[in-house]
């Protein structure tokens, strides 16, 4: 069965909302992240994410990152939108749960999923997230609304430890794997 591992930036304060403006930590992590992204066959993205995503990748090659990041299947999740046209790109709509479900069961390699909104907390809440990777920034960022925040009312989940990586940027990976019994409703 193929896993998903949700990888996502994270400010020590919780905030999880727009990573691209916060301060410039100077790299040293990109390493692990194409380590991370080379590992998958698939890329699971939220509306939002999608979005943000195809605007800085799409049409854009030459390293091994973007050149992934353009060649693998990207599975959409949205209610909204019909047809996604960066190339490789998949809509999921509908019964989301049941859909993923699916995916999960078909052959294939881990899945990646960006960015912990509603899309990771409802995988969370059905015991389909299997691996949490935080990459957690060493500053407050002092705002964010409530959609833009790591937690939501109401989500429990337990996780066991996996690895713990510390970056010379100061950013901390930590990597966790939802117990089997969590997150389930």
């Amino acid at each position: 069965m193929r896993r998903i591992i949700n990888s996502a930036f994270v400010s020590i304060d919780g905030v999880i909302q727009d990573p691209q403006d916060w301060p410039s930590l100077g790299g040293g992590d990109s390493g692990a992240q194409t380590e991370l992204l080379l590992g998958c066959d698939g890329v699971l993205l939220g509306r939002h994410t999608y979005d943000s995503f195809a605007s800085v990748w799409k049409g854009r090659s030459g390293d091994p990152y973007t050149d992934k990041m353009n060649a693998v299947t990207k599975y959409v999740v949205s209610s909204t939108l019909e047809k996604a046209d960066w190339d490789d790109s998949v809509v999921i709509g509908g019964d989301v749960v049941g859909e993923i479900s699916r995916l999960k069961e078909q052959p294939g390699g881990d899945i990646l999923l960006y960015g912990f909104g509603r899309l990771s907390h409802t995988l969370m809440r059905h015991g389909l997230l299997d691996e949490l990777r935080l990459w957690v920034h060493p500053f407050f960022v002092g705002k964010a609304d409530e959609e833009g925040l790591l937690f939501r009312q109401d989500t429990h989940a337990m996780f066991d430890v996996v690895e713990t990586r510390t970056f010379d940027s100061g950013i901390v990976l930590l990597s966790y794997r939802l117990k089997p019994s969590a997150g389930k409703d």
